[in-house]
């Protein structure tokens, strides 16, 4: 699998329209995602954003779970307000404590976060959670039934 994210092909730093609506110039919008080289027998696919940095310890910006088989892209905007998912998608709570696209907010002084975009392939055609499900509930879910799973990572700092 490859995992595309244009918003991370101008050197790998994420434009600041992607960072949280708290941010000097952030809009909270979230980035177009695609992937290809998809593993035979592909039924859904998983969405996440994370930051990795330890002052964040894993925090969640972004799941989507049930992305079925046929979706090879979130569009930009697809999140929140906008209500551009594609059919079927769910959108988890992120660690804002809102379900849908979070933005990065890195503290002042804490230097470059590292924001891992993973798309997972799996051989379920859904995942049998709720929108409050957390990110080790999806983990735990997710076991056993992953095909293939490709990751880009973009850098934020205040």
């Amino acid at each position: 699998m490859r995992v595309i994210c244009p918003a991370l092909l101008s050197g790998k730093y994420l434009p600041t329209k992607y960072a949280h609506r708290n941010v000097k110039g952030g809009q909270n919008i979230s980035p177009v995602v695609g992937w290809t080289d998809v593993p035979e027998g592909t039924q859904s696919f998983v969405l996440t954003v994370i930051d990795r940095h330890p002052v964040a310890k894993n925090w969640v910006h972004w799941y989507v779970i049930n992305i079925p088989s046929s979706i090879r892209e979130i569009p930009e905007r697809a999140s929140g307000v906008y209500h551009g998912m594609p059919d079927g998608c769910m959108e988890l709570r992120n660690s804002y404590g809102d379900n849908g696209y979070g933005g990065p907010f890195p503290p002042r002084g804490t230097g470059p976060h590292s924001y891992e975009f993973t798309v997972y392939a799996l051989n379920v055609p859904s995942l049998s959670l709720g929108p409050f499900a957390t990110a080790h509930e999806c983990s735990a879910a997710m076991h056993g039934h992953i095909l293939g799973s490709a990751s880009a990572t973009g850098t934020f700092e205040q």
